[in-house]
């Protein structure tokens, strides 16, 4: 993997959400404690799971985490 999660998460940003992607991606980028250098998913899934409040489903994390190794395969 050459990018970060977040990196590759950044391009789903959007001004008006149109999907659920959208939505945690907008939020990544306000969370300024986001592990923006991480390629791993176990301490992403950990700080999300313990530090944030804006994803209403790890779900939606999955979903993310598996068109990040889709694309970076």
């Amino acid at each position: 993997m050459s990018k970060s999660f977040y990196h590759f998460l950044m391009k789903y940003r959007h001004p008006e959400p149109p999907d659920k992607i959208s939505s945690f991606a907008n939020d990544a980028f306000k969370d300024h404690s986001f592990p923006k250098t991480s390629k791993d998913y176990h301490e992403i899934s950990s700080y999300l799971e313990l530090n944030t409040n804006y994803l209403e489903s790890m779900t939606i994390f999955d979903e993310a985490w598996d068109e990040y190794l889709m694309a970076e395969s």
